[in-house]
């Protein structure tokens, strides 16, 4: 479940060749289990999803649950700021799943 790409649908177009169907993500409610982290120099989205939750690929779940201060298109953050870490993972990844069936 943890490799987002199967979930990518796909569409042959006879003018555009294969076309991909954007994955949608879901949002991220709050929860009392969340845990808020200070921003270091050289922190990453893809070294914190490793660091809290033994996988890089899960870094999109950082991101999402913080759209104010982490840009979905990069994975550096700034320094100094707090963001959350969703701790419900389970949760998080089945919803994922069922939106994009």
């Amino acid at each position: 479940m943890r490799e987002r790409s199967k979930y990518t649908k796909t569409r042959i177009s006879k003018d555009k060749g294969i076309l991909l169907k954007p994955l949608k993500y879901p949002e991220i409610p709050l929860s009392a289990n969340d845990m808020y982290v200070i921003t270091l120099e050289g922190d990453r989205l893809d070294l914190m999803a490793e660091q809290f939750y033994k996988d890089t690929r899960l870094w999109w779940i950082i991101a999402q649950a913080n759209p104010s201060k982490v840009r979905r298109d990069s994975y550096n953050v700034k320094s100094g700021i707090e963001i959350r870490i969703p701790r419900e993972i389970n949760l998080i990844l089945q919803n994922f799943k069922n939106i994009n069936k």
